[in-house]
């Protein structure tokens, strides 16, 4: 009771938390709002609040910096309040799917009105892998099992290996797929990471299981039972709603995957570790990963945007991340980013300068090029 009572004085957004929870409920609202107002442009809730809507209120809203004290925080990281907040996206998420796949199946709706759904469909599907993230970073077996759960709908089941073992190892690196260099426009950087995080991923289960002394095709394999649920899972829609809503499956999974890959593009770009004497690079610090502190969109990706003191800390639940002022800031949340991102020269003329000040000027301490073009 006593931690239950101090959370619920010092955690001014302990109720907010819950519309991370509800993000997924978008893919089952356009139905619903086409038949009380006809108009068909709410197929496209998904991309419409996230892209349009989130990123005004995070304007008018703005920021906020504030941390708690250290007594606060055990009391935040001890609340089981905050990790059903989480557990409740999956249902809700799975819930949507079913009726897209309805509504896909539905001959009434136009192509274009099933563009949308699909597009509201894979937001939902790259929050789900947030909501996955959030999940597999805990020592919980339950948890590892969720994440593995909401990574079906996208299909990349292989993000629980390489973000855990491979990217929070690498991060701001040029070894790491997953940091965007220095001049790299998103749409070089999504292949590249896509790819890159893949192989990754196949190398580092491939070297626990040898550890262990188990082989590929084992039940203990991280890869195939990621992969085993989005087969099942696809393959349940196919046999329940047609052969023909297999497009639109992919499609949204394929938006999930780009969306996901973007707020990857965005939480590095430019960054790099320093190196050591002996060649290796200095643990990672909140110094290597941009912060944002916008309100609205950290409510909706349970606090993704305090990503430097995730990396510092991949072990604190999302309720208990703080804002560093050792971190560099971005100047918008990920929501308005991510437009910006997706046409280069405006990320440049927004970013690169900042880039450039947060190292004193001084290019040769900035994430620049492949490994292979760094000594070592």
């Amino acid at each position: 009771m006593t931690v239950m009572k101090r959370t619920k004085v010092h955690d001014s957004k302990r109720y907010l938390w819950l519309l991370g929870s509800t993000a997924p409920a978008c893919a089952i609202l356009p139905a619903q709002l086409v038949t009380w107002t006809g108009l068909t442009l709410f197929w496209w809730i998904g991309p419409i609040v996230v892209l349009m809507v989130i990123p005004l209120v995070d304007l008018a809203v703005g920021a906020d910096a504030s941390n708690l004290d250290e007594q606060d925080y055990q009391a935040l990281s001890r609340d089981r309040y905050y990790r059903w907040c989480t557990y409740a996206f999956l249902p809700i998420q799975f819930i949507g799917l079913v009726i897209a796949g309805y509504l896909w199946a539905d001959n009434e709706l136009s192509v274009a009105d099933k563009l949308g759904l699909t597009a509201t469909l894979g937001i939902v599907a790259g929050i789900g892998i947030n909501a996955a993230h959030e999940l597999g970073h805990r020592a919980e077996r339950l948890e590892h099992w969720l994440a593995k759960i909401a990574l079906a709908q996208s299909g990349y089941g292989h993000f629980f290996v390489e973000h855990n073992r491979g990217h929070h190892v690498r991060v701001a690196t040029p070894q790491d797929p997953a940091s965007a260099r220095f001049g790299e426009s998103l749409w070089a950087f999504l292949p590249r990471s896509t790819l890159g995080g893949f192989r990754s991923s196949l190398a580092l289960e491939r070297e626990r299981l040898a550890r262990r002394g188990k082989r590929w095709f084992s039940p203990d394999n991280n890869l195939l039972q990621g992969w085993s649920m989005s087969a099942a899972l696809f393959a349940m829609m196919v046999g329940a709603f047609g052969v023909a809503i297999l497009p639109f499956l992919l499609l949204q999974a394929l938006i999930g995957i780009g969306l996901l890959e973007t707020a990857n593009y965005i939480e590095h770009y430019g960054l790099l570790r320093p190196r050591r004497a002996d060649g290796r690079y200095v643990r990672c610090s909140p110094r290597d990963s941009w912060n944002s502190d916008r309100v609205v969109t950290n409510v909706f990706l349970f606090q993704l945007q305090r990503h430097s003191d995730h990396h510092a800390n991949p072990g604190r639940r999302y309720q208990a991340l703080r804002s560093s002022a050792e971190a560099p800031q971005l100047p918008f949340g990920y929501a308005l980013m991510i437009v910006l991102a997706a046409i280069p020269p405006l990320w440049r003329a927004v970013m690169d300068h900042r880039v450039l000040a947060y190292y004193g000027g001084d290019i040769t301490l900035v994430n620049t090029k492949p490994p292979a073009a760094r000594s070592r």
